[in-house]
């Protein structure tokens, strides 16, 4: 069996990203769409059936950073920040977000 967790971090803040939209999409197909709990985490997302293969995490990082008072530029320097990953085989994937309205990183985590 194949899992998959996020977890979202706010490098501007120093704490975890709660109330951002996530969405899960393979094949073109949405999976799963839900916002981060206090944590900055998607519990729910762990019980979606995953297999090998292509997909994309998306997260609405400027409705966040609007959300929590931040004055962006219009456009702003990031609206939406698409991870586009793969998953080989059965095991657990996690895939976090650690991010500001100027940037962002992730990684493979455990």
């Amino acid at each position: 069996m194949t899992t998959l967790s996020t977890h979202v971090l706010d490098t501007a803040s120093g704490r975890p990203a709660a109330g951002m939209r996530v969405t899960l999409l393979h094949d073109d197909r949405v999976l799963f769409v839900g916002v981060t709990d206090s944590d900055g985490r998607c519990a729910d997302l762990k019980a979606i059936g995953v297999t090998a293969g292509a997909y994309v995490l998306r997260f609405a990082v400027a409705a966040y950073f609007r959300a929590h008072g931040h004055a962006l530029p219009e456009p702003p320097f990031l609206d939406e920040v698409q991870i586009d990953f793969g998953m080989t085989g059965a095991g657990h994937y996690h895939v976090p977000l650690l991010v500001s309205p100027f940037g962002y990183s992730t990684y493979r985590g455990s």
